[in-house]
């Protein structure tokens, strides 16, 4: 992007005393040129440095298509640029007919061609690196465990220098370092950005952690059981590599529509050039076959898709839509299923309570909105995720939260504190077992929908129960309902477990779902829909997302979510709507018509100019000038511009796009 930016505005300052001082371009436009000696010379000089600096990334790429043996773009271009170089440089020495003077059209050329392909290049540059992103969330440092003689020390290291079998600590609220065992201690893990089930996991001794995870509410010592390249994110990042490679092979339209114009016009100039010596006319041979060649460079078609792609980025921007892959916008067009992941996507990401009941026969216990505040009283001083639900959720309701004391927590069994004079606590079946309480009656439906249950005792009596599920998000049902009609079907894939994933399918009514979906299994459901003749656009905001979105023909991104997830995909949503989906559809389709429209233009405007030029209708006394023919080409520029600014009108807010 940089090498043709710099090159674009050091060529266009070349250009204009080329163009203002060509002779040709002089009689066209009807003014004088200077009467002096050195004038004749300029755009000869300015021409060849334009030909040789500015025309050779054309050039070296026509030699590549040569090699490969796919002719395109570059050696269509290539081949006019050459072409008029030789023929004005014959003409500016005397060799050829002055008509050949092509200077002021091989500046415009090159100029109009750079400019397409630093626009092209802008609009495919990626922001971010996914693998960077992956080694981020890696702690920069670890705490390994070292035995000696006075006792264990802890001494800090780069996670490179792990081994295995070395004993990590990992603090509360930090990151491991290393895949590994868990040797000593509890906590809650989340695991979110790796496995994407939105709520913490219990670990203790002898259980597995992976690299990244982090616990939330305690200490744990990690036995290191793989470093480096066998890690799990290693496992990933190969992944995402893998699948992003794969994905960048896809062909480019103008490319082909570039490759044929080429046998095209070649074959034209062959023909024109065998026609009129045959007729006896050499000088008119040249004159025509040169021209032929140089009208068949597709200045229209160098600029009929970057225009249209970044007027339509720019257009997708202001609507929260950030377009990183041109094909990703092209394909978006002929998606025709819609995988959704679930956590943060589809649903807020975060521990919502939706319900809060009392205990039976509890007459003498709080009413619902009294159980909630005991809770939340409990809770104020925890940093756990479902303790801020709980005190978030008292918040909203506008209740009075008393004043709690002696708080204390013990991980996977719950939290305790003293609140008016009574002995408080909060926490999931465990706290029941320890307490030989019984759970309340509307548990079991709720254990149904997969929900987190949380029960509140007072002075060891149970007097109410807490439902918290990860909130679907309002705009998701209106998203899914507007894709059915389009003819979508809408698919959601989930770490979450059976029940939790069947109760939001069923709330929202998408088609199907995958529940208990790994990490490395995302990327497999997604080439499982293709292997079913499916066009795939994945939508997913995690790490764990990150090889699904570089499988998918189409990756999404949503915008809050991580790095690797946004630099894994060809498309980001800034916000978390999911509606947005229906404005990339919008912004696919319109943008694709316009480009088939330019295309249209561009090789029809050869496909009816080069015949012309090459004097098809000279037998009734019509031969294309070649300065009209030049003038023609350039202004079939203007009007793929033109064409192309009407994207302008489009309005891909969410929720502006209607179906």
């Amino acid at each position: 992007m940089a090498q043709f930016r710099r090159l674009f505005w050091i060529m266009l300052a070349l250009a204009v005393p080329t163009v203002a001082l060509s002779g040709m371009f002089a009689m066209l436009l009807g003014y004088e040129l200077p009467d002096a000696a050195w004038v004749p010379w300029v755009s000869p000089v300015l021409g060849t440095v334009i030909f040789a600096w500015g025309g050779r990334p054309f050039l070296t790429g026509a030699v590549d298509e040569i090699k490969a043996r796919q002719p395109g773009m570059m050696l269509l271009i290539g081949l006019a640029i050459t072409v008029a170089f030789v023929a004005s440089m014959g003409a500016s020495l005397g060799l050829l007919d002055h008509q050949l003077d092509f200077w002021w059209e091989l500046a415009l050329l090159v100029v109009i061609m750079l400019l397409g392909h630093w626009v092209e290049m802008r609009s495919l540059a990626q922001t971010t690196s996914a693998l960077d992103s992956l080694a981020a969330l890696l702690p920069d440092e670890a705490e390994r465990v070292e035995h000696g003689p006075d006792g264990d020390q802890v001494v800090t290291v780069s996670p490179t220098e792990l081994a295995v079998g070395d004993v990590v600590l990992v603090r509360p609220g930090g990151s491991v370092p290393a895949d590994g065992r868990v040797v000593d201690g509890r906590a809650e893990m989340d695991e979110s950005m790796v496995t994407g089930e939105s709520r913490t996991v219990a670990r203790t001794t002898g259980d597995t952690v992976t690299a990244g995870t982090v616990a939330t509410d305690s200490g744990l010592r990690v036995e290191v059981s793989a470093t480096g390249d066998d890690t799990a994110l290693a496992g990933i990042q190969r992944l995402v590599t893998e699948a992003q490679a794969s994905s960048s092979r896809a062909q480019r339209l103008a490319d082909v529509a570039a490759g044929w114009l080429f046998w095209f016009a070649l074959g034209a100039a062959v023909v024109t050039a065998i026609v009129w010596s045959a007729l006896g006319m050499p000088d008119d041979a040249v004159v025509r076959t040169v021209t032929v060649l140089v009208i068949a460079c597709p200045h229209a078609l160098g600029l009929a898709i970057p225009l249209v792609v970044s007027i339509a980025t720019e257009r997708a921007a202001r609507g929260g839509v950030l377009v990183k892959d041109r094909l990703a916008l092209e394909s978006m067009r002929t998606v025709d299923t819609v995988l959704f992941d679930k956590t943060g996507t589809l649903t807020k990401g975060e521990p919502t309570v939706s319900d809060v009941v009392t205990a039976s026969g509890g007459a003498d216990g709080p009413d619902a909105d009294g159980v909630l505040a005991l809770a939340a009283a409990a809770e104020s001083d925890s940093e756990h995720p479902l303790a801020k639900a709980i005190v978030r959720a008292a918040a909203e309701r506008g209740l009075t939260v008393p004043r709690a004391r002696d708080f204390s927590s013990s991980p996977a069994v719950g939290v305790v504190a003293t609140v008016d004079g009574h002995e408080v606590r909060v926490g999931g079946p465990r706290l029941l077992e320890e307490q030989g309480a019984a759970e309340v009656r509307e548990a079991e439906a709720w254990r149904a929908d997969g929900a987190i249950i949380l029960h509140v005792l007072r002075d060891g009596v149970v007097v109410g129960g807490l439902k918290l599920a990860d909130e679907v998000r309002q705009e998701s049902a209106e998203a899914v309902e507007a894709l059915h009609r389009l003819g979508v079907q809408v698919v959601m894939i989930t770490g979450d477990a059976e029940a939790v994933a069947r109760s939001v399918a069923d709330e929202l009514g998408v088609d199907r779902y995958f529940a208990g979906v790994r990490p490395e299994e995302k990327s497999a459901k997604v080439l499982e829909l293709q292997h079913e003749g499916r066009k795939v656009a994945m939508v997913g905001d995690g790490v764990n997302d990150a090889p699904a979105l570089a499988q998918a023909d189409v990756g999404i991104a949503i915008g809050a979510g991580t790095d690797v997830a946004i630099a894994s995909a060809g498309v980001i949503l800034a916000s978390d709507d999911p509606r947005s989906v229906l404005s990339v559809i919008e912004l696919s389709r319109a943008s694709y018509r316009k480009m088939k429209q330019n295309l249209w233009w561009a090789a029809g405007y050869n496909l009816l100019s080069v015949p012309l030029a090459a004097g098809v209708l000279a037998p009734v006394g019509f031969v294309l000038p070649m300065s009209v023919g030049a003038l023609l080409m350039s202004a079939s520029t203007v009007v793929v511009a033109l064409n192309a600014q009407l994207l302008r009108r489009l309005d891909l807010r969410p929720g502006a796009v209607r179906r």
